[in-house]
């Protein structure tokens, strides 16, 4: 199945701005009950990866895509040969939609669960991914670590 440029392009900006509501209610009104309800269902990533799936399937639906991924030697100019079509570059960035959005799900309950403050984490996360998980583990750590010592101060 070929997928013309108009619909990949709906479906790239389509999962662009589905994700937003998501990320608006982690930093901007963590704490309320919609935020809680909203981010307690699985359904948005369900969805992505309904589009995924179509994405990934009808990307590959020629032999030398499917080989060329899955050859062991597969060079970095190689691959970025492969990402220089438009649907596999679609593909690709809905992956990295749907597992930034995951991680900051992830992030946000972590925070909600431990009082950790999130908001700087999330955000980086939305906008560069790894560094928005890195900057939730040193925040995470740091909070443990200090406030773990004004309880024993407390106590002791």
């Amino acid at each position: 199945m070929t997928v013309d440029a108009p619909l990949l392009n709906l479906l790239f900006s389509g999962a662009n701005l589905f994700v937003l509501p998501f990320w608006t209610l982690m930093v901007l009104v963590p704490n309320t009950k919609l935020t809680r309800t909203v981010m307690a269902s699985f359904l948005p990533f369900a969805a992505l990866a309904g589009l995924y799936l179509f994405l990934f399937v009808t990307s590959f639906s020629n032999v030398q895509g499917i080989e060329a991924l899955s050859d062991p030697n597969l060079s970095l100019s190689d691959l970025a040969a492969l990402f220089a079509n438009p649907h596999v570059t679609a593909t690709g960035w809905v992956h990295f939609v749907v597992f930034d959005l995951f991680v900051g799900r992830w992030i946000y309950w972590q925070g909600q669960e431990s009082g950790v403050f999130t908001r700087h984490s999330l955000a980086l996360c939305l906008f560069a991914g790894p560094l928005g998980l890195l900057s939730h583990l040193v925040t995470d750590a740091l909070w443990r670590r200090f406030s773990s010592s004004k309880v024993e101060e407390a106590l002791g």
